[in-house]
């Protein structure tokens, strides 16, 4: 039935590499249901990645926030000769890690919805790579927020929450009768925060 109806469209189905993942977020559904395909099970994926982003069945971010970190480091790697260089002035090497680093980081966060311990893996991340850049170590007993100052670079919490800000800006410039702007302005039923916090 699916072959058919995407052949139709001019689609394709490569029945070996087909997978497909369900995200299940009701407890009310029963358990996971078999996909045949030609008389083959279709196999489950616990993770999905599309566009650079992965997408997990539960929900959560880890495996976007591990990758994320990852592509930071392969990123300061290829460019550690330079960053890593004492002659060059720290300064400079802030501005540098501000216009290639944190993007590299920082793509597609302003969807996720970041939890503390993310924040902390990312901003563990982001100092051991300053601490490099300055060339200290933890050994030398300088604190985290001096070797900011070295750099001129913000905490990464402040950083995060400002690209999450940003999209909340973008919503609220836009028309009232739009449908993003109308879904902040809805109210679901039962009490609401304030009637609770006053019994």
């Amino acid at each position: 039935m699916w072959r058919n109806a995407l052949e139709s469209k001019g689609l394709r189905l490569s029945r070996t590499k087909t997978e497909y993942m369900e995200c299940n977020f009701s407890e009310t559904r029963g358990g996971p249901n078999d996909i045949i395909l030609d008389d083959q099970t279709i196999p489950t994926k616990d993770v999905f990645k599309y566009l650079g982003s992965f997408i997990q069945k539960d929900g959560a971010i880890e495996h976007n926030v591990n990758h994320r970190i990852k592509t930071r480091w392969v990123k300061w790697r290829s460019v550690s000769g330079v960053l890593c260089d004492p002659k060059i002035p720290n300064r400079l090497k802030g501005k540098f890690y501000k216009s290639a680093m944190r993007p590299a980081m920082f793509y597609g966060i302003k969807c996720w919805a970041v939890k503390k311990q993310h924040s902390h893996k990312m901003g563990v991340a982001k100092i051991r790579m300053l601490r490099w850049m300055t060339g200290h170590t933890r050994k030398d007993r300088i604190r985290n927020e001096e070797i900011r100052k070295k750099v001129e670079v913000a905490p990464i919490e402040e950083k995060m929450r400002e690209n999450c800000l940003c999209r909340f800006g973008h919503i609220q410039c836009r028309l009232m009768n739009t449908i993003v702007k109308q879904a902040t302005k809805f109210e679901g039923p039962g009490l609401s925060n304030l009637d609770r916090r006053r019994k």
